[in-house]
């Protein structure tokens, strides 16, 4: 069959350099001789670009999810011997327990559109996924990557770096794609760190972390006060300052303030 058409309601823009595509699917790890190879799931399969690699490795097994109807039946016609590992379906959608209880890695090149939710979806699953690589917008790969004190840093960065490494790799320019986006992408990995708990209630660390970015030009007095209450007058030495200035570890006190001070 033909090249598949790029469908923009899927955010599609297909990688055509095949360089670059070697390269993503070198910066993740594979298995070891002892352990045998990993698993590793590729998000957004299209025509294959990244999986030709992957498949070639002998220290994963690649599997793929990839919800464009089209692009399935060109893997299944291009990549026979992918197609029992080939799930047709939406990665948002996956119930990524139930069908890697061992765990994976993932690997993509992201569709812009829902880039930020699948890394939402790698972060609900932190103790099945090890390592992560995924091309996706430059200004997002820089905003993942910031540390505190930028305008860039917000909710997803302290989120993600609370539970990963994350390197920004290199960047990949509009004209290797088709069609090319308008903007310059980016590839970044995330390696798991050696947090297991953070020291505070992990599910108010998340509110708070949101809340405090909610009114990012604001003190985080204010966006705390709007999401919680007043704590009885009680004030925390970080309320005078905005949420872009506070580390995960920063987020980590203030969490355990509010679950102290909290009616």
């Amino acid at each position: 069959m033909g090249e598949v058409r790029a469908k923009k309601a899927l955010g599609q823009h297909f990688l055509v350099d095949l360089n670059i595509a070697r390269k993503i699917c070198d910066s993740l790890s594979g298995g070891s001789a002892a352990g045998g190879p990993c698993t590793v799931l590729e998000v957004g399969c299209g025509m294959g670009v990244l999986t030709q690699f992957l498949l070639r490795r002998s220290d994963i097994v690649t599997w793929g999810a990839e919800i464009d109807p089209e692009s399935v039946a060109y893997l299944h016609a291009h990549y026979p011997e992918f197609a029992p590992r080939l799930v047709a379906g939406d990665f948002l959608g996956m119930n990524l327990r139930e069908r890697f209880p061992e765990g994976l890695k993932i690997i993509g090149n992201f569709p812009y559109n829902i880039s930020s939710q699948i890394f939402f979806k790698v972060l609900e699953n932190r103790d099945l996924v090890p390592e992560c690589v995924g091309m996706i917008q430059r200004e997002v790969a820089v905003r993942l990557a910031e540390p505190p004190g930028s305008k860039e840093y917000g909710i997803l960065s302290v989120l993600l770096q609370a539970w990963y490494d994350i390197e920004y790799l290199f960047t990949v320019n509009e004209t290797v794609f088709n069609p090319p986006p308008k903007v310059k992408s980016a590839v970044i990995r995330l390696r798991r760190n050696a947090t297991q708990h953070l020291g505070c209630d992990e599910a108010l660390f998340i509110r708070v972390v949101k809340a405090s970015f909610g009114q990012r030009r604001k003190m985080i007095r204010n966006s705390l006060k709007s999401a919680f209450g007043d704590f009885g007058g009680a004030e925390h030495p970080f309320f005078t300052w905005r949420a872009e200035q506070l580390s995960v570890a920063d987020f980590v006190e203030l969490t355990c303030w509010v679950d102290e001070h909290r009616g």
